[in-house]
């Protein structure tokens, strides 16, 4: 478990009186904002479950007004996202007023809201928008959490995604590639997820012109997914992608050794 997840479920667990009541429960990484007013000190060992903290006898005075208000925007705009987008980005953006995504320092809570407000853009079709809070979101996660945590590698698959839907298909494609890398390490090369990101690294190799590499990694992808995930709908998801690629290159004339 994360380090500041781990802090989070310790404050939730004993220190939950510190937190500005919300409507919603508050996840563990949010509350480890609030660790500077009851903890004195974090020592962490080699793992991250490998810590000891040092409890203040008395916490720190709350937050402001706005530091509480802002984190209660989120976590309602959490709730919002399927239901009503649109009223959850306008929470978003309030929580995020004042914040240049090019020059503002890490923080978990404008992190949170960025990547929310990232993956809304996307699905409301401004990839634009969506690129500029991932890579918020991105650096921030990387700065407090480190390259591999998970809401890291979350951070990238969205801008992934948001670069792919902007028609940036080089750039979209060192992103997945690296996504790839990390996935692998950490879930394995034949998790699903990681198989999902290589089928979305071909539709881009594809989408840059490279057909025959692309038909070759999606099989190559399709075969171990449908191996180490029998009768997962993502193996028909990524059959279907490669039908269409073949029909096009044949519409297309186009002649390739694997013909």
């Amino acid at each position: 478990m994360a380090v500041a997840d781990t802090i989070g479920r310790a404050i939730l667990a004993r220190a939950a009186r510190i937190i500005p009541s919300t409507s919603t429960p508050i996840p563990p990484h949010l509350a480890a904002v609030h660790a500077h007013r009851v903890l004195a000190r974090i020592t962490v060992g080699a793992t991250p479950s490998d810590i000891t903290l040092t409890w203040r006898a008395t916490p720190v005075l709350e937050p402001g007004r706005f530091e509480a208000e802002r984190a209660q925007r989120v976590a309602t705009a959490r709730t919002l996202v399927l239901g009503d987008p649109l009223r959850a980005r306008q929470l978003l953006h309030a929580s995020l007023t004042g914040i240049d995504p090019a020059t503002a320092p890490a923080d978990a809570v404008h992190a949170e809201a960025a990547i929310l407000l990232a993956e809304l853009q996307l699905r409301l079709g401004h990839p634009a928008d969506a690129i500029t809070w991932a890579t918020y979101a991105r650096a921030s996660t990387v700065h407090l959490h480190g390259l591999a945590h998970r809401r890291a590698l979350h951070a990238l698959h969205v801008l992934a995604a948001a670069h792919s839907r902007g028609g940036h298909h080089q750039r979209a494609y060192h992103l997945y590639r690296e996504l790839t890398g990390h996935l692998s390490k950490s879930d394995g090369p034949h998790a699903q997820q990681t198989l999902a990101v290589q089928a979305a690294t071909a539709l881009i190799l594809y989408a840059l012109g490279h057909c025959q590499a692309a038909r070759t990694l999606l099989a190559d992808t399709i075969t171990t997914h449908r191996r180490e995930h029998p009768g997962h709908p993502a193996t028909a998801h990524m059959t279907r992608h490669l039908s269409r690629i073949w029909r096009e290159c044949a519409t297309n004339g186009h002649q390739h050794q694997d013909a």
